[in-house]
């Protein structure tokens, strides 16, 4: 059955930091969904409401192209060890570039 939450609680945060990979989804309003794992220590909680996930592999372009069109992303972690579980964060992304004004505030998280 699944749980849904209003916030990042403690007990997902720590779900969170223990996972290797997660995977990143956008979609444009029409076509095709945009599905990529991710890992390599890139992401970041910053409140229970607000996450950072630096880009540092694959071009970025499709996922900034949905993202500019519709603000929608999904990121996912899944375990399947131990205590199996999977955890979605859905919301609202907009990607940041080197060079904006709030790129050096973030990339020191």
């Amino acid at each position: 059955m699944s749980k849904f939450y209003t916030k990042i609680t403690q007990k997902l945060q720590d779900f969170i930091k223990v996972q290797k990979i997660f995977f990143v989804a956008t979609a444009p309003n029409s076509g095709r969904i945009n599905l990529s794992p991710k890992g390599m220590d890139s992401f970041r909680i910053l409140e229970e409401n607000r996450v950072i996930w630096l880009n540092v592999t694959g071009s970025g372009n499709e996922t900034a192209a949905h993202l500019n069109e519709n603000k929608r992303i999904t990121i996912m972690f899944c375990s399947f060890e131990k205590t199996p579980n999977i955890l979605r964060l859905y919301g609202k992304g907009k990607e940041i570039k080197e060079g904006n004004t709030s790129w050096d505030e973030l990339i020191s998280f």
